[in-house]
């Protein structure tokens, strides 16, 4: 009886073990972005007049606070991520943390905002907010 017991319990343990194997949070990269001529800002019904384009971006200071609304196109290596907008690619450092449990492929648009670190090159951005569009 107890044996029974301990093998109903296995494999029920298995079973549920595959129900929390979700796919991993952050970029993930089974689908293809749109191409940079068919983004629009706000193509999905999105409207936020603080969102900045890349191009725009990439013009301020040092330590400037960004926001930003493209699609994430691929993962460059531990946490380092490239988003394109209709205007331009730009990196970005999005911890795990960040992601909070989300996952995205390139064909969703987003939005992050963080801080720009010119520092660094190439310039990017620590996010500090990621959102699904």
């Amino acid at each position: 009886m107890m044996k029974k017991i301990v093998l109903t319990a296995c494999v029920a343990a298995f079973f549920s073990m595959t129900a929390f194997a979700e796919d991993a949070p952050g970029l993930q990269a089974d689908k293809a972005p749109p191409p940079p001529h068919q983004m629009e800002d706000g193509y999905r019904g999105m409207e936020d007049a603080r969102t900045m384009t890349v191009t725009q971006a990439k013009e301020l200071h040092d330590g400037a606070s960004v926001s930003l609304r493209g699609n994430l196109i691929k993962k460059e290596g531990d946490n380092i991520y490239t988003l394109r907008d209709k205007t331009g690619e730009m990196q970005l450092y999005i911890p795990a943390a960040v992601f909070d449990g989300k996952s995205v492929s390139p064909d969703e648009l987003v939005g992050i905002s963080g801080s720009l670190d010119k520092k660094q090159q190439p310039v990017h951005v620590k996010v500090t907010h990621f959102q699904k569009q």
